[in-house]
This record gives C-alpha cells, structure tokens and sequence, in this order.
C-alpha cells in the first residue's frame, strides 16, 4: 500500500497555486468572410475602432475602415494573396502612424514604417524642387517690383 503524507501534498498543492499565471488575456478575434480588390470583409472584430490596424494570420496589415453592424470592411496594406476565407484577423488596438525624429527625416515612409525612398535619391529629389522654388520665387518677385514700379508712376 502507499504511504500518503499530507504534509508534502500540502507542500505541493501550495507550490503549484503560487506558481499558477492568473494573467489573462483577451483578443479581438475576426473569421474572413470574403477577399477581394484589396478589401476583404471580416466578420466577429465587434470591439474593432475605425481607423484601427488589424493583422491577418498571414502577417498582412490592413486597416479597419467600413464598421457595420455585421461585419468590418478593411483595406489591405498589402496584395493579401496568401489571405483565405475563413482565416483569422486580429485587432491590434493601433493606428496607423509614423514617428518622428532624426531616423525619418530626408525619408518618405508609409503608414506601416516601410522606407519608401532613402536619403541619396531624396537629396536630389529635394534640391530639384528647391531650385524649382527659387525659380518662381524669383517670378513673384518680378511681379512685385513690376507693381511697385507702376504704383510709384500712378502716384507720381
């Protein structure tokens, strides 16, 4: 027969509890309905935010933008190839957005951070427009002595 001790169940009862997670997590969970033309329709994102980006499980982006009261429509970041119907969306309680400082400046990025245009092909870009600028400044400035000049005869 086995020889049962309740101390050293106690022991492990009491182990076991204080080392239980009672961390709980809740996840807005969507099926897909439909995909098509960069859209797809997602049906169950029933605490989804307009403007909220949600992640496929194909890791596509999109952001929820058409809330009804039976489904969400969202516009794919991406070509969403992989995307099937019935797949899982989840919310991800962001928005799309763009931080600043010294890392994005002289870059064009998009909403989901992705580099766009670097600084090399920027420079160029910029001083094209800068002497661009310049130019019709220059214009405006003609015009404006142009009119000073007729305003100082019409006084005279």
């Amino acid at each position: 027969m086995i020889n049962v001790r309740p101390d050293e169940i106690t022991k492990i009862l009491r182990e076991q509890i204080e080392s239980y997670n009672k961390g709980v997590t809740v996840q807005n969970r969507g099926t897909v309905l439909q995909v098509g033309d960069g859209i797809a329709r997602v049906y169950g994102l029933d605490q989804v935010m307009s403007g909220e980006l949600v992640k496929f499980e194909d890791d596509t982006i999109g952001i929820a933008l058409n809330l009804e009261n039976d489904n969400v429509g969202v516009v794919l970041m991406d070509t969403g190839l992989d995307i099937l119907e019935g797949s899982a969306v989840y919310a991800t309680g962001k928005i799309a957005q763009v931080p600043v400082g010294q890392a994005i400046l002289r870059r064009i990025v998009n909403p989901l951070r992705t580099l766009l245009m670097g600084r090399e092909k920027l420079r160029q870009m910029s001083l094209d427009l800068w002497n661009l600028w310049l130019l019709e400044l220059s214009v405006v400035n003609q015009f404006v002595n142009l009119c000073r000049l007729e305003l100082q005869q019409l006084m005279q």
